[in-house]
């Protein structure tokens, strides 16, 4: 997370499609910066992007193509 988002104060939300098993994925959305981590390691590894990149991510992931918005 970015300097302006402490990750231990963020709000972290577990995907919608976790199906309560082992394989979760969380995700904490501030005004700048979006955190991914794992739900079973909560004070593990996190991934920070820009919320303008991961917008950007996702859009790809829906259109099938990450990566590439268009």
């Amino acid at each position: 997370m970015s300097s302006k988002a402490d990750p231990k104060a963020a709000h972290w939300v577990k995907s919608s499609f976790s199906s309560g098993g082992d394989n979760c994925v969380e995700v904490a959305v501030t005004d700048a910066t979006t955190g991914i981590r794992d739900s079973k390691i909560p004070h593990g590894p996190q991934l920070a992007f820009s919320t303008t990149a991961f917008i950007t991510f996702l859009s790809g992931v829906k259109a099938d193509r990450p990566g590439r918005t268009a």
